[in-house]
């Protein structure tokens, strides 16, 4: 096959003209009617001037022969292209390093399965080397751009993030503001706090307990939930705290659930096991909870309000030992622990040990001097017992020490009614009222004074205002009951019976008022209706069953290889004395730092103040700098105080 040249135009060309001429190939096939045509850009150069020029072009080659051999390696490099811009081509005439011209072969469409081995090759040389470019630009455009890094990520790099010990300024400022009820202050704090560090637990901690104690239990809820989502489930404190609003709320399925996050978020996280096993107490599940301590004291160890539970668990099941050795345990772990020897102490006071209950009185208020409860229920011990200037002056004190508590004023304002005059008892009601109106046992308490001193309209009025505060709590059931005596006494049998069952729909496991109920009805001549009621009440009350085969996975626990252990089990009195000393020598308690003759065992209430040798003069004015012949002055000053700073208050909120 030869190509022949022609020129498109039918003017003729000199050597001098454009380099840049148009030609049409024609081929010969096997049929001459059939003529190929192929438009082909040649450039074609001027040489020197000389008839001789023509002679340094290459000659034809034929089909059979190969391009590249034949081109003259100082001959310009000819450029096959679709395109004709003579830009482009003047661009692409530099010759290459090693003086071969290379002729740049047209790309052809060829069928999926149809290339050659060496195309499929030159094919993939051509994509990894794109590929690669592509990626190092990737790479470097990304270097640039972080859009794909999270928001906090980008931002860090914008803007340094504060140290971490402004977070903790920013956090014990908001505990402040929260305690002096500056809810919107502290709100504040706190949101930035959270928009600083979303991954740090505290701040929503801290937001939905301020959020819950002003009653805004849905937006603490979803402060929790956010928290729980920053943090990525990982923090046991805000489940926990989540689920004591849940069950707060009444939520008690959803509040387990919450209880075991925490425990799966950490399983030594204390008080989730101890919240989880105070709510099962509260719904009777008496084995549940014991089983919760027990594993609380498998992943924490020894923790003083574990072992305090469990001896509380004991005292009610009439195993004082038990409960007593679970105490000095409890105490053991936290010697300032005021609550264990709280509780001890009213343990010992139930059972009449009133030296051992004064004793352990006097260990919680040095263990925590500013205790409201320990100075409350030591004052209504004292006043329980006859020693009413005593009970006074320890009640005083706890209201000195704190001047916003309204139960000591309640407390106080009892005991003035019982041993003094109604008119002073009636100022302290209604300084507790003004401290917190929202506290319901103060309202029912000045009613129940109310209705004894014949003051029929004031009590109702009082009852009622109890009840708007929460209709469906404990003491509102306690204010129901006591309402319908007041009404049974003043002869309104009807409205005394509906507030009595209002009052079992609120508690159902209530034998006071139950039996209230069927008395007034043996009263009427309704022998028959009575003994219905109290076979109602046997029908319908929880019995809850304990036992102490909880003991063998708890002594497990101390230390599963002693086989002596498991006769402790028997809990038989005459094996009594033995099962504490063997207890004691399992946990180390032969050390202890009070025994059964320093706290004192017998039942001896006529003990005198001095026989414990604790000054309680001595200890006010050293430790709390408080002079006992003004505490009545005191009291006063308290009450201007805490006017002034109401109006300071609800100025700066209005």
């Amino acid at each position: 096959m030869n190509l022949l040249p022609l020129p498109l135009s039918s003017s003729s060309s000199s050597s001098s003209s454009s380099a840049n001429p148009n030609f049409l190939l024609f081929s010969t096939s096997q049929n001459p009617s059939n003529l190929h045509k192929f438009p082909l850009n040649i450039p074609i150069f001027t040489f020197h001037s000389s008839p001789n020029s023509l002679s340094s072009l290459p000659p034809r080659c034929s089909s059979k022969e190969s391009s590249t051999p034949v081109l003259d390696q100082k001959a310009p490099q000819l450029s096959f292209s679709d395109s004709s811009n003579d830009a482009e081509l003047r661009s692409k005439r530099e010759p290459s390093s090693d003086n071969v011209l290379v002729v740049r072969r047209p790309a052809m469409e060829v069928a999926p399965g149809e290339g050659k081995e060496s195309d499929d090759e030159d094919e993939d040389d051509v994509g990894r080397v794109k590929s690669t470019a592509i990626d190092a630009g990737l790479a470097e455009f990304a270097k640039k751009m972080p859009i794909f890094e999270p928001r906090e990520m980008v931002d860090s790099g914008l803007k340094e993030k504060p140290l971490t010990v402004n977070l903790d300024l920013a956090l014990y400022k908001a505990k402040v503001l929260t305690r002096s009820f500056r809810f919107a202050e502290a709100e504040l704090v706190l949101q930035k706090c959270i928009s600083a560090w979303p991954e740090d637990g505290r701040p929503y901690v801290l937001l939905g307990k301020a959020l819950s104690k002003q009653s805004k239990n849905a937006e603490a809820r979803t402060v929790y939930e956010k928290g729980c989502q920053a943090t990525q489930g990982e923090n046991p404190f805000i489940w926990q705290c989540w689920a004591v609003l849940e069950n707060k709320m009444g939520n008690i399925r959803r509040a387990r659930e919450l209880f075991d996050a925490a425990t799966v978020a950490d399983r030594k996280h204390i008080a989730a096991w101890h919240g989880w096993a105070v709510l099962e107490l509260k719904q009777g599940n008496i084995r549940k909870a014991r089983h919760l301590l027990a594993k609380g004291l498998k992943f924490c160890g020894g923790n003083e309000y574990i072992y305090q539970t469990l001896a509380l668990l004991e005292a009610k099941a009439n195993r004082y030992e038990q409960a007593r050795y679970l105490f000095r345990q409890a105490t053991k772990c936290n010697p300032r622990s005021c609550a264990s020897w709280l509780a001890w102490a009213q343990v010992e006071m139930q059972q009449e040990n009133n030296r051992a209950a004064r004793r352990l009185f006097e260990k919680a208020i040095q263990a925590s001097p500013k205790n409201r409860f320990a100075w409350h229920v030591w004052g209504v011990f004292e006043a329980n017992v006859g020693n009413v200037d005593r009970g006074r002056k320890l009640l005083k004190i706890g209201h000195a020490l704190n001047p916003r508590d309204p139960v000591l004023l309640q407390s106080l304002a009892l005991l003035e009614y019982k041993h003094s005059t109604a008119n002073l008892s009636r100022v302290l009601f209604r300084r507790a009222s003004e401290l917190d109106p929202n506290h319901q046992p103060v309202w029912m308490a000045w009613g129940w004074m109310e209705w004894k001193e014949k003051n029929i309209a004031k009590a109702r009025e009082l009852y009622q205002k109890a009840l708007q505060i929460n209709p469906t709590s404990e003491t509102a059931a306690r204010c129901l009951q006591a309402w319908g005596v007041l009404e049974q006494r003043i002869g309104n049998l009807s409205a005394a019976r509906r507030l009595f069952r209002s009052s079992l729909n609120i508690n159902s496991q209530s034998y006071i008022t139950w039996m209230t109920w069927a008395s007034l009805e043996e009263d009427q001549g309704n022998a028959v209706r009575a003994e219905e009621i109290r076979n109602l009440y046997f029908q319908q009350r929880t019995e809850v069953v304990d036992d102490a085969s909880w003991v063998m996975g708890f002594l497990d626990i101390i230390d599963p290889a002693i086989d002596s252990v498991k006769r402790l089990l028997k809990l038989e009195k005459n094996s009594l004395d033995t099962t504490l000393d063997s207890l004691r020598k399992l946990t180390g308690t032969d050390d202890k730092k009070i025994d059964e003759e320093s706290i004192g065992t017998s039942s001896n209430g006529n003990n005198n103040e001095g026989e414990s040798g604790f000054d309680l003069d001595a200890f006010i004015m050293q430790r709390l700098s408080l002079d006992p012949s003004k505490l009545d002055d005191l009291l006063e000053t308290t009450r201007t105080s805490l006017n002034k700073s109401r109006r300071k208050f609800s100025r700066n909120f209005s």
